[in-house]
């Protein structure tokens, strides 16, 4: 009589994937805390652009809506995409940083905005090549600078990589776009760093640009005249200095900007005046409200509390990614992470600094926040590959 054999069930211990196990592999693909606050400040943005856009004709809540979506669909590539792919691309990534910064200038798709050509029109759609370069100058710095493996000690070594950082910083200049431009000098300067560079060359690095946009201030109105015309400094340009070292000039003229920012700020008190009932961006007196200026439609609305909010959250963000840059396997990997905090540190300071005057006034956004498809694509980009540096990490780096 034959006798059927009992078949057992595996144990909680047998099963090959256990919750623990299931657990590890989860976090090893993905970093939670950099997700979390990602989307935090991600819901702050939509919620304070979706006041400011309000009743808007010139700015549509649903395009900002596309523009997630889109970087939603582009962080999924960027992080299943193994970064170690642009690792050699060093001469390919800075010719096609040169070729995208450039792009405005062309003749039929090039479009001016607020004094500078930074915009290209194509098929029916606006957007701005400089954000993309800024992810493009991260790629090429990280794969020049890696090739140091760490010991960029020598002088010689350091100009020579500095020079390189000079091509994309003098092509975004020819539009001019001097925010995008400090944002390039942030980037380099984070990466020179990570990758070893001694700090008294960077200090002097920072000196000598001080000394060189002096020189051209002072240069710039006799070559404005012998030219007949802006030569390197725009008038606008030269009006937000002036602001900035006395923001009393003309308030109701070039002061004009600074003087509603600051109203807006501070008319917010300790928790705001309520989503959608601010006045200063509501009845128009805050000019660009969605875009350079949405800082002060936050603080206007939501307060010092909500403020002080979409700091800390930005600070855990940082935080998050400092994590992954010691973290990641290689030094390729930690530069691109560090360039992408030096390009986000720097305009954050750089936006709300320049709301409440402690910097002069540039067309800098606020990252996650402000107004703007291409902006937006861009630093959701940034998430995807700092997402693909925490994924592809081979060994973990000793405490």
């Amino acid at each position: 009589m034959s006798v059927t054999p009992k078949i057992q069930a595996p144990s909680a211990s047998q099963t090959p994937y256990s919750g623990r196990k299931l657990l590890r592999r989860f976090l090893n693909v993905v970093n939670i805390p950099l997700v979390l606050m990602a989307a935090a400040v991600t819901a702050f943005g939509l919620i304070v652009v979706w006041s400011a856009t309000l009743g808007s004709t010139e700015y549509s809540f649903t395009r900002q809506l596309q523009g997630v979506a889109v970087g939603a669909v582009a962080l999924g590539v960027f992080w299943r995409l193994d970064y170690h792919r642009f690792e050699l691309l060093f001469l390919p990534l800075l010719i096609l940083d040169v070729v995208v910064i450039l792009l405005p200038l062309l003749p039929f798709i090039g479009v001016t905005s607020h004094g500078a050509q930074s915009w290209v029109m194509i098929f029916g759609v606006q957007a701005q090549p400089g954000e993309l370069a800024k992810i493009i100058t991260i790629l090429f710095m990280a794969s020049l600078v890696s090739r140091y493996r760490g010991r960029l000690d020598s002088g010689r070594e350091y100009i020579k990589v500095s020079f390189v950082l000079l091509v994309p910083l003098a092509s975004i200049m020819l539009q001019p776009d001097l925010g995008t431009g400090l944002v390039f000098f942030a980037i380099g300067v984070a990466i020179l760093f990570t990758g070893g560079a001694h700090y008294k060359w960077l200090i002097a690095s920072v000196v000598l640009l001080v000394f060189a946009v002096v020189g051209i201030l002072t240069l710039d109105p006799i070559l404005d005249q012998w030219a007949g015309h802006d030569v390197f400094i725009k008038d606008y340009q030269k009006n937000r200095l002036l602001v900035f070292m006395d923001e009393t000039i003309d308030p109701s003229g070039i002061g004009y900007n600074l003087k509603q920012a600051k109203i807006a700020i501070g008319s917010g008190g300790l928790m705001g005046k309520g989503l959608t009932l601010g006045t200063q961006s509501g009845l128009g007196f805050l000019p660009e409200a969605p875009t350079d200026f949405i800082f002060c439609v936050l603080a206007e609305e939501l307060g010092f509390l909500g403020s002080v909010s979409l700091i800390v959250v930005y600070g855990l963000l940082i935080f998050a990614a400092l994590r992954i840059a010691l973290k990641a396997s290689d030094l390729f990997g930690s530069l691109i992470v560090t360039g992408v905090i030096g390009m986000w540190i720097f305009q954050i300071l750089e936006n709300i600094g320049m709301t409440c005057g402690l910097m002069p006034i540039t067309g800098i956004p606020l990252p996650f926040v402000s107004y703007g498809s291409s902006f937006m694509l861009v630093n959701f980009i940034a998430l995807g590959l700092l997402l693909s540096v925490w994924t592809h990490r081979t060994a973990k780096k000793e405490q």
